[in-house]
């Protein structure tokens, strides 16, 4: 019976690993704007912010705001405690030894977090989920105008002004011009 709790419990973990794996695809979070140029934020709790008013200003921009992954090293991680959170709790709860397989003696630990189910599992949920975020968070603002980057929070440590940005945009905007200006040359 135990054996069979164990594998039906395998089982349920491996499957919610392959249901969620991303198989090498990027999905992003995005919302469009319409207009003509394309400016992006990765970075969303600004986002709105800076959107609103870049927005009054530039009427005919398109901006468009996505989450800045980080590295797939931490991804994995964070996706390996994710499923490595979901097994050790069902084990807590079905009050399986897992020392047993590998001829251990239970830690201390252990002992208590068949003692204290709830605790142990609360205490394992958020400190999994902790560690997890810190693993998917980067601290990115990464700004790109027409898929050329204008700021780097990564590169300079800091965010843009708003001042800044505009000025940034500005300047951009009117190089952009005087390159659409000028004749083009065939080879």
């Amino acid at each position: 019976m135990e054996t069979r709790c164990l594998c039906v419990l395998l089982v349920c973990v491996l499957s919610l690993n392959h249901a969620t794996a991303d198989n090498g695809s990027i999905k992003k979070m995005k919302i469009h704007y319409a207009g003509m140029p394309l400016l992006k934020f990765q970075i969303w709790r600004v986002f709105e912010e800076y959107t609103r008013v870049l927005t009054q200003r530039y009427p005919d921009i398109r901006i468009e705001g996505e989450n800045f992954l980080p590295q797939p090293l931490y991804r994995h991680i964070a996706s390996f405690l994710s499923v490595f959170k979901l097994a050790v709790i069902g084990l807590i709860i079905l009050g399986k030894d897992p020392f047993t397989f590998f001829n251990m003696e239970a830690p201390g630990i252990w002992l208590w977090a068949q003692e204290n189910k709830i605790y142990a599992c609360m205490m394992v949920f958020f400190l999994s989920n902790m560690i997890e975020n810190q693993c998917m968070s980067t601290g990115a603002f990464e700004i790109t105008l027409n898929d050329v980057p204008v700021w780097s929070k990564l590169q300079s440590g800091h965010l843009p002004s708003m001042q800044q940005l505009m000025q940034i945009l500005e300047n951009e905007m009117k190089l952009s011009a005087h390159m659409d200006s000028l004749p083009h040359r065939r080879a």
